[in-house]
């Protein structure tokens, strides 16, 4: 349900400016808005109260400056940008697609120049949005911040997915010190970059969704993956740090991290581990869907699905945290 409220509700007297430009309320107002017939078969009343104890009344506060709405479950993303990471393969494209058949405008960002102009003609544009694309190599963090700097000197962001492939599997006592390095510029130092490049026109726009793609080893390690475990574990702690900072600014900081879905990434190590066991990839692949109470492997699409719901409005309230998205595999809480 989305209602549309009208200027004779909120009068321009019950606000004023905050010094962070986005308004705010003097002191408690309470009003009630009775709806009848606005949507076919709806008549009802709906109380609201809004404290004066912030200056983003979020999500009141967004609706109150572009649109006026009041959702319930507020989906659309029509008029915002989304950048969108690693975004020619796997979780990444699926995000782009899901988040374009939202309504976002989206800019994918990657290092090959003709998988991303594929990718680009393959996006919805129902709602005459024009895309773009960014090129990118994650492993070479300078290319990244010039890409993003050119971008963000021109053009504002309101939902930034960090999606990049992970490291190289083995065990962490025989990780080459180079290994981390490079993980680290790749995950840590890009996001970074990412982050400090589009959120001041997050905080212009008084909305803002950063979605990191990680993994559930945040919560619980996975074996021969040492060098990923330490890197998704940094990523996570620095997306925490993020979240108490920025939202107060109504820019929110969440972590996807997916359990085994089949991507090019999970060939890579089902191939790795069928060969350390001398076994066939079906069985490897097996065995792995067994370990999920599901009984089998996520899909892209569906990591993108909850990707898609913390980057809308509907996920106004939701900041901070980690989404495993592993069909129940995680055995931790």
């Amino acid at each position: 349900m989305c209602v549309k409220l009208t200027e004779k509700l909120f009068p321009e007297f019950f606000f004023d400016q905050s010094p962070m430009g986005v308004k705010k309320i003097p002191e408690q107002l309470f009003f009630t808005y009775t709806l009848n017939g606005t949507l076919p078969g709806l008549n009802e009343t709906i109380t609201y109260h809004l404290s004066p104890i912030t200056y983003h009344l979020s999500p009141i506060t967004y609706y109150l400056n572009s649109p006026p709405y009041i959702c319930s479950m507020n989906l659309d993303l029509t008029g915002k940008t989304a950048v969108v990471c690693g975004s020619t393969q796997g979780i990444g494209r699926a995000a782009a697609q899901e988040l374009a058949s939202l309504g976002a405008r989206i800019i994918l960002v990657a290092r090959d120049e003709e998988k991303l102009k594929t990718t680009l003609h393959e996006l919805p544009s129902s709602d005459g949005q024009k895309h773009g694309y960014l090129i990118a190599d994650f492993a070479h963090p300078q290319t990244v911040e010039d890409a993003i700097g050119k971008f963000a000197l021109e053009n504002e962001a309101h939902i930034l997915v960090n999606n990049t492939g992970g490291p190289n599997p083995g065990p962490a006592i025989d990780a080459h010190i180079d290994d981390f390095r490079k993980a680290f510029n790749a995950h840590l130092v890009c996001n970074q970059i990412m982050a400090q490049a589009l959120v001041p026109s997050m905080k212009k726009a008084g909305y803002g969704r950063i979605i990191n793609v990680i993994s559930t080893s945040v919560k619980q390690p996975l074996p021969n993956l040492g060098v990923s475990n330490t890197i998704r574990g940094a990523v996570a702690s620095w997306a925490k740090t993020l979240a108490m900072e920025l939202g107060r600014f109504n820019i929110t900081v969440n972590n996807v991290l997916p359990g085994a879905t089949q991507t090019g990434r999970l060939e890579q190590i089902i191939q790795n581990k069928a060969t350390k066991m001398g076994s066939s990839v079906s069985d490897v692949a097996h065995e792995m869907a067994e370990e999920v109470p599901m009984k089998r492997l996520a899909e892209p699409q569906e990591i993108a699905n909850a990707i898609a719901f913390l980057a809308s409005p509907a996920a106004s309230y939701i900041n901070g945290i980690n989404v495993p998205v592993d069909g129940g595999r995680t055995l931790c809480l």
